[in-house]
């Protein structure tokens, strides 16, 4: 079996769960497959380095001392806001000949200043991928997946994101089957797909200022199969539809109308996932009164079925 070298980059400043996440998925293949990874970590030196929560992590070598490894992890933290030039030297010098250069939550800031991700689609953390694409205009920002693949290069959003995307390394090396038995161990699901959005509706939106207003997006939340057409909406918050509309996409920064389609595909999605409710119950239950109807929705926005979605992400523990 071939045996892959992951190199994971560690710097003052770090997130400890970027580190760990990702890694425990990869140490968690080499126990379903011995020798298939070898994991080491790297530092500018090899002095300990301070974590965001203020653990300790001790790096097994310095970066000048690293061959190029097959896989190339970034994580996010503080740090990364500032990166430290030597840093960004040494990624972008050395970087390109990893075969993987893989980056989690604010890591593909790292990747960004050296260079690697000029002309490619690449995401963050939600937060920061407005600042991600005004600080390297020639990146792509997507601010929706969880993660994204371009060429050899891989981005994801926040800690749960990268394990996420190493899931789905080790299932591309390795295959589904011990993929699956990681995630199920992780207690995680196996596994989200990358264009899975990252944020909820309630996340996606801005609270609105209004009492109205809000009473009004907690009534959307609560009760996803009732009328949400906008006259509905508009006499519950006791304004004109006009109004109503208006205000609503001032105060949210998004229409009504959009705002109810995430807030049902949310609902649809938890129940796929918490569920053992038929798929033709579930679309009732959201609003979509047909089950062509919420096939729609998922293919449009995360480009998989109702039932496939449920097949990744329902535990096992469910029927």
């Amino acid at each position: 079996m071939e045996q892959r070298d992951v190199l994971v980059v560690l710097f003052d400043g770090v997130q400890s769960l970027d580190v760990s996440g990702p890694v425990e998925v990869f140490s968690g293949a080499c126990r379903g497959a011995p020798g298939a990874y070898r994991i080491r970590t790297a530092g500018l030196t090899r002095a300990p380095v301070r974590t965001t929560s203020g653990l300790t992590l001790v790096p097994d070598l310095a970066l000048d001392a690293a061959e190029p490894p097959h896989t190339l992890l970034l994580p996010g933290g503080e740090a990364t806001d500032l990166p430290d030039p030597r840093l960004v030297d040494w990624l972008r010098t050395h970087a390109p000949r990893a075969q993987r250069k893989v980056s989690v939550c604010s890591g593909a800031f790292l990747l960004a200043a050296a260079g690697l991700l000029d002309g490619r689609r690449a995401t963050t953390h939600w937060s920061l991928c407005a600042d991600l694409a005004a600080r390297h205009p020639a990146v792509r920002v997507d601010p929706e997946p969880i993660y994204v693949r371009d060429g050899d290069v891989a981005t994801s959003a926040g800690v749960t994101a990268g394990i996420d995307l190493a899931l789905a390394l080790v299932e591309e090396d390795l295959g589904r089957d011990l993929a699956l038995s990681i995630a199920r161990h992780l207690v995680v699901f196996l596994r989200r797909p990358g264009n899975q959005t990252q944020f909820s509706a309630q996340l996606a939106a801005q609270t609105a200022e209004r009492r109205p207003l809000r009473d009004v997006q907690q009534w959307i939340t609560e009760h996803p199969a009732a009328d949400l057409c906008v006259e509905a909406l508009a006499d519950r918050a006791g304004l004109s539809p006009r109004h109503f509309a208006r205000a609503f996409r001032d105060e949210t920064g998004m229409t009504p109308g959009r705002y109810v389609d995430r807030v049902r595909l949310e609902a649809a999605r938890r129940r796929l996932e918490d569920t053992a409710d038929g798929v033709e119950q579930i679309s009732r239950q959201c609003g979509y009164g047909t089950t062509e109807a919420m096939r729609r929705a998922f293919v449009r926005v995360l480009d998989t079925s109702p039932a496939e979605y449920r097949r990744r992400f329902r535990p096992a523990r469910l029927p």
